[in-house]
């Protein structure tokens, strides 16, 4: 059942692959911010997965973080959704971001629940 309090903790090594550098994002070897928030997004996304309706998925509408700290390559970075309110289709998680015992990054996300077909048959082509 889907309810509030469902958590899941998501794992990333920072390699050469995910820095600012190679991202694009800045130009420094460390774990690039567009990284950290998609390892807080598929925590999120992970958090509820299992508790969906068959053919449902979620989606990203909203994520506020800050990076507070940088990480360098060969760090571990795991990064914690909590799911803390619902609001029918809209679910609110509280996400943080930590290198060991440092956070590294915090804010709030919200996804959507959505139908598979539905959603995709919205694209444009």
């Amino acid at each position: 059942m889907l309810e509030t309090g469902l958590v899941h903790t998501s794992v990333l090594s920072v390699n050469d692959e995910n820095t600012a550098l190679a991202m694009g994002s800045g130009d420094l070897p460390v774990l690039a911010t567009p990284a950290m928030i998609a390892l807080m997004e598929n925590a999120a996304m992970l958090a509820v997965a299992s508790y969906l309706p068959e053919g449902s998925t979620t989606v990203g509408g909203q994520i506020s973080v800050s990076h507070l700290r940088p990480s360098a390559v060969g760090s571990i970075i795991t990064a914690t959704a909590v799911l803390e309110d619902i609001d029918g289709k809209k679910l609110f998680f509280r996400v943080e971001a930590r290198q060991n015992e440092i956070v590294i990054g915090e804010g709030t996300h919200i996804r959507y629940i959505v139908d598979n077909e539905k959603f995709l048959s919205r694209l444009s082509h």
